[in-house]
């Protein structure tokens, strides 16, 4: 049978504390990975990067091989047209005619031209771009080995935690039933924004998660009598003692079950 959790404020403040407890453990692990899921996953991107360029640069080479079939025959169209006026020219029976046929053949020897300097920039942009294929190729199997390796490294990490963490899972579950829901949806929001995870900090000489407390509010902390925020940060603060209480009890609680 599920209780509801006691919303007195000292009740939340050592529920909070509590699950605050279990969420640092919890962040010890994941920090015990280290790097290697973000170069994972920045290796990954790097490979995808690559497996786009090289198929942009082999659509670019399907391009260029039909684009030299279009030139050469462009040229050989050209080239029979020209002969076909060039003796056209022989009978025609005026100048206008004449000037007429001369300006269809200079077309046709521009359009040769035109295709001649097409087939020379796609012959030109062949090896640049097969030397780029190679590489980009290269870098793919390095990155495949580079990624097994970590991969493998990742993997033995979770293999040494996965017990440990799937303890402190069940943990958090239960420790955040005893937070009221509005406190456990702040917490939450404060563990997704803060880099450290610290949603919850203790009052020690006069200071919290590393900003000054005025005294008014410090006396206020210790009373315990409302859930004090840091005024920078909005982490919960909680009077030292109490915080090193609830912590005592749950690692005595911890070393009783192991």
């Amino acid at each position: 049978m599920t209780h509801a959790p006691d919303t007195s404020i000292p009740a939340q403040l050592r529920a909070l504390v509590r699950l605050q407890h279990v969420d640092s453990q919890l962040d010890y692990l994941k920090k015990m990975r280290g790097d290697l899921p973000n170069e994972i996953r920045d290796l990954e991107d790097e490979r995808t990067g690559l497996e786009t360029r090289i198929r942009n640069f082999e659509q670019d080479e399907q391009d260029g091989a039909r684009g030299l079939v279009e030139a050469e025959r462009g040229v050989s169209e050209s080239e029979a047209l020209i002969r076909r006026y060039t003796e056209q020219q022989n009978t025609v029976r005026n100048n206008r005619e004449y000037d007429s046929l001369t300006k269809e053949v200079e077309a046709q020897r521009q359009r040769i031209i035109e295709a001649q300097t097409r087939m020379d920039e796609i012959n030109n942009s062949r090896e640049p771009r097969r030397d780029a294929i190679n590489a980009a190729h290269a870098r793919l199997a390095e990155i495949e080995k580079i990624l097994e390796g970590k991969r493998g490294e990742l993997a033995g990490v979770l293999d040494e935690t996965r017990a440990e963490t799937q303890v402190l899972d069940e943990k958090r579950a239960i420790a955040a039933t005893a937070v009221d829901t509005r406190y456990l949806r702040a917490y939450d929001r404060l563990r997704v924004r803060l880099r450290d995870g610290r949603a919850v900090v203790p009052l020690e000489r006069g200071a919290a998660g590393g900003f000054a407390v005025p005294p008014q509010r410090q006396m206020e902390i210790r009373q315990r009598a409302r859930i004090i925020p840091e005024e920078h940060t909005g982490r919960i603060i909680v009077d030292a003692e109490l915080y090193q209480e609830v912590v005592a009890e749950a690692q005595a609680a911890d070393a009783a079950e192991a």
